[in-house]
């Protein structure tokens, strides 16, 4: 089930995953410019958006989309990775009218900016906050492989090396910056 619905949705890595251990069934990570085709094969197949969160690694800002069905197990995470220097995403509240909140959290915690999304308003921090607080320092972040272990790999694009054991510590990434600059 799950992996049919992944089967029409352009990813760069595709695993099952354990749902007892991980709380969901599968996982992809998708090019931001592909995010608003996946809500849609997601909502196509009567999927629900549960939440919409934040990941801040040394690889870049993580998107995180968790969808479920409310008939049949099969929890499903999108994962999309941006860079600290340009945190933009396309909004998909245009297909789930509830990702408008999500998106406006992730930007109020992360500083995340969802194109399209047209109330990007802060909706739980002061409006003169200036600060997104869930970012960390640069010295602090680690690699994405450390937060995530890919369980039954089902695709991966050979140029998708972000939770591979071979990724360098100091090995760039399309996705990666060294610096402060962005806040």
């Amino acid at each position: 089930m799950g992996d049919q619905v992944l089967a029409g949705i352009s990813c760069l890595f595709k695993a099952a995953c354990d749902l007892e251990n991980t709380g969901k069934k599968w996982t992809a990570f998708l090019e931001p410019a592909v995010l608003r085709d996946a809500a849609q094969c997601m909502k196509n197949d009567g999927f629900h958006l549960e939440d919409i969160t934040g990941l801040d690694t040394k690889d870049g800002l993580v998107a995180i989309y968790h969808f479920d069905h409310y008939t049949r197990p099969g929890r499903v995470a999108l994962y999309a990775i941006i860079s600290h220097f340009d945190p933009k995403l396309p909004s998909i509240s245009s297909i789930y009218s509830g990702a408008g909140w999500h998106e406006r959290e992730c930007h109020d915690f992360f500083g995340i900016h969802f194109t399209d999304n047209l109330n990007l308003d802060p909706l739980l921090l002061p409006d003169d906050l200036k600060i997104h607080p869930l970012l960390t320092d640069d010295h602090t972040r680690i690699r994405l492989k450390h937060f995530l272990v890919p369980e039954d790999i089902i695709e991966k694009e050979t140029s998708f090396t972000l939770l591979d054991e071979t990724h360098a510590p100091d090995e760039a990434t399309p996705a990666s910056d060294d610096t402060e600059s962005s806040r």
